[in-house]
């Protein structure tokens, strides 16, 4: 158990928002992953105000104690991110069935229990954001966060920039559809059958680069990932962490609320110009000045009118 013992959960102060389950109420505290805490619960682990659970569709509500071996489980942590260099040759999970090494075996150990958003293959480098928040991790994951995930690969082949320009209209690989990506090559790249690449793309679907340059007939040798929204890989050295903070720590929190809000509302203002308002229209061709308006006629006061009969009134007037 990674967890730490400490003060009983107080949902008053985390859920605001109501009850939620015990396996996510584990999972968010550090204890272990959702699927790790339901193995725990099976095995009669995890207590809740003293009982024995034996199934994680129960509720923690305000006032519930949780404890995992007799243990009260800590209060969850504030959400946390760090950028970690991912090194080629590690596997991005927490247990391999092959034995081979893991990002999550390779992390120091002052850091707490975190998850990846999204994965590196295991031949992929550069740029993994950790959380202690499988919340976080999810809304940053999503293509309606808007965030654009930025790679740079080493290929092989005869490719120009008009091949990597069909891109942008997104590409189906053996049944698989894939969003606009943009790429372009490198102008420092070289100019033989090895150049470097660049792209840009929001779905980041398992191995999306790998298999859509295959698809254009080019072979990846090298794949690093450099950027992932607001977070950059900078100067971080294979195997490096560091905590997100100030700036950057604003960048994840507009990833939190979706930056891809603002979307439909310049469709909207297309649409409007398509349709002919004024901002839509070309200037007008500079003319002569028009005439100046005629001076307007004064007035007559209604006191100023003499008595009788109006023209046209044939009506005698009145005695």
């Amino acid at each position: 158990m990674s967890g730490h013992a400490g003060e009983p959960i107080d949902p008053r102060a985390e859920r605001q928002a109501g009850p939620e389950r015990v396996a996510k109420a584990l999972a968010r505290a550090g204890v272990a992953s959702r699927r790790e805490v339901e193995r725990m619960i099976a095995a009669g682990r995890v207590t809740l105000n003293g009982e024995v659970l034996a199934t994680p569709a129960v509720k923690v509500g305000p006032g519930d104690v949780l404890a995992v071996d007799g243990r009260p489980v800590a209060a969850a942590e504030p959400e946390r991110l760090w950028r970690y260099h991912k090194p080629v040759g590690l596997v991005t999970t927490h247990r391999d069935p092959k034995g081979r090494p893991t990002v999550f075996e390779r992390l120091p150990k002052h850091l707490p229990r975190v998850i990846s958003v999204g994965r590196l293959d295991l031949n992929s480098e550069g740029l993994l954001l950790l959380t202690n928040s499988g919340a976080l991790a999810r809304r940053m994951e999503l293509p309606s966060s808007g965030l654009v995930r930025r790679y740079r690969a080493r290929v092989r082949g005869a490719v120009s920039q008009a091949d990597l320009a069909r891109l942008s209209e997104g590409i189906t690989v053996d049944g698989v559809r894939y969003g606009p990506i943009r790429a372009s090559l490198d102008e420092a790249g070289g100019a033989g059958v090895n150049r470097w690449v660049s792209l840009s793309l929001s779905e980041g679907k398992n191995r999306e680069v790998r298999k859509v340059l295959a698809a254009l007939g080019l072979s990846v040798s090298r794949l690093i990932r450099v950027g992932y929204g607001p977070h950059n890989l900078g100067d971080l050295k294979p195997g490096e962490v560091a905590e997100v903070r100030g700036a950057e720590a604003d960048g994840a929190a507009k990833a939190r609320v979706g930056w891809a809000k603002a979307k439909p509302r310049a469709k909207r203002a297309r649409l409007k110009t398509a349709r002919g308002s004024q901002a839509g229209r070309p200037p007008a061709t500079p003319s002569s000045p028009p005439p100046p308006k005629a001076a307007a006629r004064p007035r007559r006061s209604s006191r100023a009118r003499r008595p009788g009969p109006r023209p046209g009134d044939d009506r005698a007037p009145r005695g």
